[in-house]
């Protein structure tokens, strides 16, 4: 966020939210004709706690200096950057690897990357023949840890359905075209259980660094709606 009024601050964005939100979430997935109903607009709870926020603001109980460190945390500290992290140990330290997929939580600790909404944590892997999505079909259960905020697609409720009732449909509208003979397997995140996809690694990167590979990795892809492109020229 910025203060020179280029980018709209959160509460400016929540401010107009009920007119602005129309285009978010077609907007997220790609700006497509999908042919279905998209949640436009921000829930109940949304507006709600909107306008919580704004009369603690008011009241001067709350400080939004902090309320927009918090948010920033988690946008680009607590975010996707760790989680490329934990994806490119595993492609260089096959030990590594196998105590991650073993048991993710504790693997993804010795990184340092913890907390809440991340403390059961099972890694799927990717393989040319299997191909893993994460979805939570009952809200929004997310690995903040590793992921940071969901984004906005997430949470819709066009997502959130049919991610399980066509998996090969959403993931075309994201971009992601899979062959006839490689099987989808969907994990529904709970407030128990959060997942991570470890995509495969792209063909061409066996002389990068493992700095060089958590560039290439991104969120959409250890959500499983997107797979890691290979560097363009052989540079992230």
């Amino acid at each position: 966020m910025t203060d020179d009024g280029k980018s709209l601050d959160r509460r400016g964005f929540l401010k107009r939210a009920t007119g602005a939100a129309a285009a978010a979430v077609p907007a997220e997935m790609h700006a497509q004709d999908h042919g279905h109903d998209h949640q436009v607009v921000p829930s109940d709870p949304a507006l709600r706690t909107k306008a919580l926020e704004s009369l603690l603001v008011e009241k001067g109980l709350v400080d939004p200096a902090a309320l927009d460190a918090i948010v920033d945390t988690y946008e680009n500290k607590i975010g996707p950057r760790n989680g490329a992290r934990v994806v490119a140990r595993a492609w260089v330290d096959s030990a590594y690897k196998e105590r991650l997929c073993a048991d993710g939580g504790p693997a993804i600790a010795e990184l340092g990357y913890v907390g809440a909404q991340g403390e059961h944590m099972v890694v799927v892997e990717n393989t040319p023949k299997l191909h893993n999505l994460v979805v939570c079909t009952l809200c929004s259960c997310y690995p903040w840890p590793v992921l940071g905020l969901p984004p906005v697609w997430y949470k819709s409720a066009p997502y959130r359905s049919r991610a399980v009732i066509d998996p090969r449909g959403v993931l075309r509208e994201f971009g992601t075209e899979l062959a006839d003979d490689v099987e989808i397997r969907v994990w529904d995140s709970t407030a128990e259980i959060r997942y991570l996809v470890l995509p495969e690694r792209p063909a061409g990167t066996d002389k990068m660094s493992e700095e060089e590979l958590a560039a290439l990795v991104t969120r959409d892809s250890m959500i499983g709606v997107a797979k890691v492109a290979a560097p363009r020229g052989g540079k992230p």
